[in-house]
């Protein structure tokens, strides 16, 4: 059957489908070929009752789209929908979508401006010192429940690991880590309690901006806090919201999907018992196929302008389909043994707003699903695979739980095979 060109009758008059629904789709592949073969490389979708966007799923197209900030801007100022007053100031959409006055938000100088201070304090991290943080919480928490011989590796240690690692280099009280958790899953849901959770959020890190402008350390809050870059307050605390809040969700998404996939695909699981394929490996697949941000909002028209053979009208909405991007039949074979240390995904973005924190962001993860598959012999999943779900997002498709079993510690003290 012939697929119909973009500007096709059958294709103009389908129907906005909702996001929440494509990201929580069972098998994303199948669902992106169909949006291909209905909109072609940009998809009409459906963010909030009556609130429209667009998905850009064609590779090129999303690399065109995030490299001309004069015409695709991240400023949320330009969105139409909210300046008409289509999307309601309360709704659920705002903390993801709605104006910064951060790194995320601003386009051309200003944003260089912004990202100075990201870089300088990542640059300033010792990988060392950060590994030897990781390795240490990675055990103190399988530490704490190697004795059942069952855990939950996503609420007792995905969810938790990054935010640890972060307080470690950002001088954050990890005693306040189960209320940002709950925080940050708010915000990330875009639900009624979004907005709720965002205020939360930024309150925990006033709080520790102010402690280090009363007494430095040599930790990132302070690296902020001192910036030349950084004129106030507020893009101090901006800034640390960007390292905080999508750090530590998105290496726990990527964590707990890479462990999911050793888990569960025989090529991955097999190299628990010397198999050819690792933990590099299903980091990478991990990027590729079900990248942490699936759909990374937004862009926003500066003119009227095409995209993918659609008509974007100044205002629109414009989503990053990261995942339907790597997923583009032109840039892409499925044929994994081919793409081995094959990087080309766009699991990190692209553009100027491409992630700043790749080098440590892969550290934290790699250490962390590498202690999880060896302190915990014959670690297995204890439910179907098809039965692990994720929390409901327009944006990403993190594993509501991951439940697993294992040799209980006290076995393996006893049994010198078990290794």
């Amino acid at each position: 059957m012939t697929t119909p060109p973009p500007e096709c009758p059958a294709r103009t008059a389908a129907s906005p489908v909702p996001l929440s629904g494509i990201t929580a789709s069972t098998s994303l592949p199948d669902t992106y070929h169909d949006l291909r073969e209905t909109w072609g490389p940009v998809a009409r979708v459906e963010l909030e009752p009556g609130v429209n966007a667009w998905l850009v799923m064609g590779h090129p197209e999303l690399l065109h789209l995030v490299r001309n900030e004069h015409v695709f801007s991240r400023d949320a100022r330009n969105w139409g929908d909210y300046q008409s007053g289509v999307v309601a100031p309360d709704s659920g959409l705002g903390p993801m979508m709605f104006y910064r006055d951060n790194v995320i938000g601003a386009d051309g100088m200003e944003h260089r401006r912004l990202r100075r201070p990201l870089d300088d304090a990542l640059a300033a991290v010792d990988q060392r010192q950060m590994r030897r943080i990781v390795e240490r919480t990675c055990r103190d928490l399988l530490a704490a429940f190697r004795h059942r011989g069952h855990a939950d590796l996503v609420s007792e240690y995905a969810q938790i690991v990054p935010l640890l690692a972060l307080a470690a280099v950002s001088g954050l009280d990890p005693q306040e880590r189960q209320e940002l958790l709950e925080t940050l899953a708010a915000l990330f849901g875009s639900a009624d309690d979004a907005q709720d959770g965002n205020r939360r959020f930024e309150e925990i890190l006033a709080r520790l901006i102010r402690a280090r402008q009363v007494k430095g350390a040599s930790d990132m809050a302070s690296s902020l806090v001192r910036h030349p870059d950084l004129r106030s307050d507020d893009e101090i605390l901006q800034s640390l919201v960007v390292l905080i809040s999508a750090g530590q969700q998105t290496l726990s998404a990527w964590i707990s999907r890479a462990l999911w996939l050793m888990l569960t695909d025989p090529r991955f699981e097999s190299r628990l018992r010397g198999g050819r394929l690792g933990v590099g490996e299903a980091l990478d697949e991990v990027l590729w196929h079900d990248p942490p941000m699936t759909h990374m909002p937004a862009r926003y028209a500066l003119i009227d302008t095409e995209l993918g053979g659609r008509r974007i009208a100044c205002g629109d909405a414009l989503i990053l389909g990261l995942a339907a991007a790597n997923a583009d039949p032109r840039i892409h074979t499925d044929a994994m043994e081919r793409e081995i240390d094959n990087r080309s995904h766009l699991g990190w973005s692209a553009g100027p707003h491409q992630c700043p924190a790749r080098t440590p962001a892969r550290l934290i993860a790699r250490v962390a699903v590498e202690q999880a598959l060896h302190g915990l012999p014959r670690i297995a999943l204890s439910v179907p695979a098809e039965a692990v779900t994720s929390f409901p997002s327009p944006w990403m498709r993190h594993l509501e739980t991951l439940p697993v079993t294992f040799a209980p510690a006290r076995d393996t003290a006893l049994d010198p095979s078990v290794r």
